[in-house]
């Protein structure tokens, strides 16, 4: 009996776009992936302290914060160094920001005890002003750089910039101000409760949304 061989089965459409969007990541995109892990961490370590009350577990998310800026300075640095950067790229590190500087940064506050009403409220209006400054930052970077590889300047503050709140939230942990002992204490405003330092989520926010405040980028 003759033996007869078969081909391989052909991969499969989508298949062969997974491989492909492998094949397009350069070495910076992993750092912008490390990034967006540590965002991701940051959240279910808050989410862990919450549910244990065990102190270790907010010092780990916030210790998430510092560790995505070094992937996200990292990432920048390797892609120059290479001289490889596409849109891909630049769309990736967005998505990894508004993780690691917008909602990580949104859940710790939450965490440390911004539970009320309007703490709420300034939670959601500070990761909305950090995703719309990062979308009008991809829309207008060509314009930005004047046909140059860099950009000459930010409009309104970086969204890394976040990492201030994290380190606030750290020393008030630190003080034992957390919970109920939340500096400023509660105020009771119409039908729902603000903790003062929520305020600063809400002055972050509108820092990174001003199209006014432009910040020279080194």
């Amino acid at each position: 009996m003759a033996l007869t061989h078969s081909k391989p089965p052909a991969a499969a459409p989508a298949q062969r776009r997974h491989f492909s969007m492998i094949r397009d990541f350069q070495l910076a995109d992993f750092f912008t992936l490390g990034n967006a892990a540590c965002g991701v961490a940051s959240v279910l370590f808050a989410m862990r302290y919450l549910q244990l009350g065990d102190v270790r577990h907010f010092w780990l998310a916030a210790a998430m914060a510092p560790a995505a800026l070094l992937f996200d300075v990292l990432d920048g640095r390797i892609a120059r160094w290479r001289r490889q950067s596409s849109a891909l790229g630049r769309e990736l590190d967005s998505l990894a920001d508004v993780v690691s500087f917008g909602v990580g940064p949104a859940a710790l506050g939450f965490a440390a005890g911004l539970q009320g009403g309007w703490d709420a409220a300034a939670l959601v209006y500070f990761v909305c002003c950090g995703v719309s400054r990062l979308a009008r930052y991809n829309v207008t970077a060509e314009s930005l750089s004047g046909g140059g590889d860099k950009v000459a300047y930010f409009e309104g503050t970086p969204i890394p910039t976040s990492v201030l709140l994290t380190a606030v939230l750290a020393v008030a942990m630190w003080q034992g101000r957390v919970g109920e002992a939340l500096w400023g204490g509660a105020w009771v405003l119409g039908p729902w409760v603000l903790h003062p330092l929520s305020l600063l989520f809400v002055l972050s926010g509108t820092l990174m949304a001003s199209k006014t405040l432009r910040i020279p980028k080194l």
